[in-house]
């Protein structure tokens, strides 16, 4: 009896110590026996083991063990300074990744906006591409033609006019803000190109003219009517009649000639017009009229528009008076004043309380501009022509915006060609623009001759230069791109029966894709215009296989732009301008990269840059030329060469930048200030 009560303690010896740590309570449960079952157990032998190997053994952590043990680890001070250590780092490492990003977001510069990183590619819908081979370009042409857009690598898009409208009209007097005219589609055309220029990563901005209507248009026929509300819609005033012609109410004279006051034998009062006499003006001191602007501007924005170009704004206002606007010659008798150059327009352009009507509208897009990413942008297309101030003003202030900005003609508007004509167009533009607004720049529009015509087809590729690396955003009228002309009237030919608007509309010829009949705009028989006689070789498919083309060198400008930061946003410098030739520079803080153009207006020239600019380096690199030959060259800065209309970007390396030095304070010029930090490869701003 006693060999077998001494077994399982030779067994414990030799097997070492039992782990009981998954054995809970045990010795409680033994307690919880009966007293009598304990007296009856054989008393415990005493057995002899090693303490320090007992010790030992029990120290050890092992897998399982209860949190009495784990807490006898944890409270050794290997562990806790181990973990204490641990803990802090962790702490300290949050509260420096956290000053980073705070330090990161205050030092950086605002990001461009999508309205300015890209281009604009301006199109008017109905010259652009036929999909149903009726002869008038429509919403699904845009849409076939989306790739272009992005081949140019430009992400913004500016549609004309595309509302339902009379066809005299040619969309400048809308019969239906609602509605797309049958012409361009329907609305499930737009909805389906609203979609695809969205998938492609691009933005779409449309025209909206909230001066007039078409007199076609159900406001003007419930007003003429004295309907309701919509009585007082429109202008109208009584006006006499005389021996069988009409006195209007004062001398004002629209814009096309001759008065701006109709008499309508329905309503028997004269009604005013800025423009054509079917295209009556709203009477935007009627509140009820301004709230339908905001509403249009709301359901289009709703269908997923990112932007609007407010046309014809200078004229929402006239004053109340009605008193005669002065003559320009004094002399002059009144009654002989027909043209609208004839009169300053002291009473009908500019009125006290435009600018409120305008910042009204940018509160209505700014409400669907909350969205990240989903900014509205706002332009104005009016030319105020010598009135530079007056254009400015459509900016806004720092504290109440309006425009994003206002569209720039002064490249469209010159008069002469030269080194010089260039130098005060640019400047004119930036030493009025108000600080840290944003310039835009353009060559062409739907209402002024194209380059080739206006100036010749030796400055298409020049202008271009120029126009793409300005700082700003550059808007290129459709056709620009390849050097498209002004169609001219022996190019109508006897198939055509629509041979009128060439005469009034030239810029507007259908945009010329390839060689084959019709350019490639239509498959039908013929075209709402002519095309131009020289599509077979000034078209899009064939200038893409030249490398020395004119979409060739508008496609590596894109990319110079996009690509290097001083062409999208630095510092633009002018150096030097003189009757031939017209000189600026590109940098940016930080970057010892910078870019010189250097473009000829005018007769060959030789230029001196190392005279210009002290520290301007002996040599540079050209990095893009309208010669492409010339691409790569190194030239020596004292010896500048060009050729009428022949442009340089020369490229070179520097330490100290131009707008730094005191000979040239005053000349530079830079709307969304940035500085490059070559260590840590970023921007900021406080250089």
């Amino acid at each position: 009896e006693v060999e077998a009560r001494s077994l399982p303690m030779e067994l414990s010896e030799k097997g070492g110590v039992q782990n009981n740590g998954f054995v809970q309570n045990e010795d409680f449960e033994d307690k919880e026996t009966d007293t009598g079952t304990q007296e009856e157990m054989p008393k415990t032998c005493s057995v002899d083991v090693d303490p320090v190997a007992v010790e030992e053994t029990v120290l050890k952590p092992y897998a399982g063990m209860p949190k009495e043990v784990l807490l006898q680890f944890s409270s050794q001070a290997r562990y806790r300074v181990t973990r204490e250590i641990l803990f802090w780092l962790v702490i300290a490492g949050s509260v420096v990744l956290v000053s980073a990003t705070i330090a990161i977001i205050a030092l950086s510069p605002k990001c461009l906006d999508w309205w300015q990183a890209s281009p604009i590619y301006r199109i008017y819908p109905r010259s652009f591409k036929d999909s149903n081979r009726d002869g008038n370009g429509d919403l699904k042409g845009i849409q076939e033609k989306l790739d272009h857009i992005t081949y140019l690598n430009i992400k913004t898009i500016w549609i004309t006019s595309f509302f339902k409208y009379p066809l005299e009209d040619l969309g400048y007097g809308a019969e239906d803000f609602y509605d797309i005219d049958p012409i361009f589609g329907s609305m499930r055309d737009f909805e389906n190109l609203i979609a695809a220029i969205h998938d492609k990563g691009l933005k779409v901005i449309m025209d909206l003219i909230p001066n007039h209507t078409s007199d076609k248009h159900r406001w003007f026929q419930l007003s003429r009517n004295r309907t309701g509300k919509y009585t007082d819609y429109y202008i109208w005033q009584d006006c006499t009649q005389a021996a069988g012609s009409v006195i209007p109410p004062n001398n004002w004279v629209s814009v096309f000639g001759n008065s701006s006051w109709q008499f309508d034998d329905v309503r028997k009062q004269c009604y005013f017009h800025q423009f054509g006499k079917e295209q009556p003006d709203l009477n935007f001191r009627n509140p009820a009229v301004q709230q339908e602007i905001h509403d249009i501007i709301k359901f289009w924005l709703g269908k997923g528009v990112d932007g609007f170009s407010f046309g014809a704004v200078k004229f929402l206002l006239e004053a109340t008076h009605l008193r005669d606007e002065p003559p320009v010659n004094k002399s002059q008798d009144g009654e002989s004043i027909t043209a609208y150059s004839q009169l300053y327009h002291d009473y009908t352009t500019t009125q006290v309380g435009l600018h409120d009507i305008i910042r009204s509208f940018r509160h209505t897009m700014n409400e669907f501009s909350r969205e990240p990413g989903r900014y509205r942008f706002m332009g104005s297309d009016d030319d105020e022509k010598e009135d530079i101030q007056a254009t400015m003003m459509y900016y806004g202030t720092t504290f109440i915006p309006e425009a994003d900005f206002p569209f720039n003609f002064n490249l469209i508007n010159m008069k002469n060609l030269s080194g010089n004509s260039i130098s005060e167009a640019v400047n004119s533009w930036m030493k009025n623009m108000p600080a840290g607004k944003w310039p835009n720049w353009a060559v062409g529009s739907p209402n002024a001759a194209r380059i080739s015509t206006r100036i010749g087809k030796k400055y298409i590729d020049v202008m271009n230069m120029l126009l793409l690396t300005l700082p700003g955003t550059p808007v290129t009228y459709y056709g620009e791109e390849i050097g498209m002309a002004n169609l001219a009237s022996e190019n109508v030919s006897e198939g055509h029966v629509n041979f009128g608007p060439v005469v009034a509309f030239p810029e507007k010829s259908p945009m010329q894709w390839d060689g084959k009949i019709n350019a490639g705009f239509t498959e039908g028989n013929s075209s709402w215009l002519p095309v131009n006689s020289d599509y077979q070789s000034v078209n899009v498919e064939i200038q893409s296989t030249w490398s020395n083309s004119t979409l060739s060198l508008y496609r590596a400008l894109t990319l110079l732009r996009n690509n290097e930061l001083p062409m999208n946003r630095g510092w633009m410098c002018h150096i030097w301008n003189d009757s031939d030739v017209f000189v600026y520079l590109r940098e940016l803080d930080g970057l010892d990269r910078a870019f010189i153009m250097v473009l000829n207006f005018g007769q060959e020239s030789t230029t001196d840059l190392k005279a210009i600019v002290p520290n301007l380096p002996s040599e540079a690199v050209v990095r893009l030329s309208t010669h492409f030959s010339n691409a790569g060259k190194v030239v020596n800065t004292k010896l500048i060469k060009t050729e009428m209309g022949e442009g340089l970007v020369l490229e070179y390396k520097t330490a100290k930048p131009v707008h730094t030095m005191e000979a040239f304070q005053g000349k530079c010029f830079v709307a969304e200030k940035a500085c490059y930090s070559k260590a840590l490869n970023l921007l900021y701003i406080n250089c």
